[in-house]
């Protein structure tokens, strides 16, 4: 599978969220997304291949790493709270957008509410 498709199907995915924007920080290496100034995505080829940092629930990231040998701890991160996507071709994309939509998630919760673009209680829940 093309080592791109993981970064590509994360990007496709980011830019579809609302109020999310990309930035460059850290130099053209680093494609920093952000909602509101804060970070919930960045992409790299530091480390020889092209991987995904995202935000991960403690537990659920500890679970993923578990479950899936292109998941490991979050690269220059916060090991507990973020994770890392590498492109092994195993990944389901959309496996990979749920993944960045929750990053996106657990960001925006944090956000003092009249600045969050989205409710994330009920944000991508469809009308029962």
């Amino acid at each position: 599978m093309h080592s791109q498709i993981v970064q590509r199907c994360a990007t496709d995915r980011a830019q579809e969220l609302p109020g999310a924007g990309l930035e460059h920080p850290f130099g053209p290496d680093w494609e920093v997304f952000k909602v509101r100034d804060k970070v919930f995505m960045l992409l790299t080829e530091i480390t020889g291949e092209p991987i995904v940092i995202i935000k991960a629930a403690p537990e659920d990231g500890k679970a993923l790493r578990e479950q899936h040998e292109d998941i490991t701890p979050g690269y220059h991160m916060n090991k507990q709270h973020w994770i890392t996507l590498h492109p092994g071709g195993k990944l389901p994309k959309r496996l990979i957008e749920d993944l960045v939509t929750e990053s996106y998630l657990l960001v925006v919760e944090n956000l003092p509410r009249a600045e969050r673009p989205v409710d994330p209680a009920t944000f991508g829940k469809s009308e029962q």
